[in-house]
């Protein structure tokens, strides 16, 4: 299975060490399942966003006054 090895500053490693005990894992599973979390969010925040650009019309059709074209045209 593929690897990384990456180098951290002695306080780095200290912190890392802590918030993996706070969870009850060793420093490999936390900075593991950090990593994918992370990749797993922004793919999350992408498609979010892809979705509300997708379906952008018709909020602004249904909320017309929350629309920043509902906005500026009541100014």
């Amino acid at each position: 299975m593929p690897a990384l090895n990456i180098e951290y500053t002695e306080l780095e490693l200290a912190a890392i060490r802590a918030a993996a005990a706070a969870d009850g894992k060793s420093v490999k599973a936390y900075v593991h399942d950090l990593s994918v979390r992370e990749q797993q969010r922004r793919t999350f925040v992408e498609h979010a966003v892809a979705f509300w650009n997708e379906h952008l019309d018709e909020f602004d059709a249904a909320f017309p006054e929350d629309s920043p074209a509902g906005k500026d045209s009541a100014a």
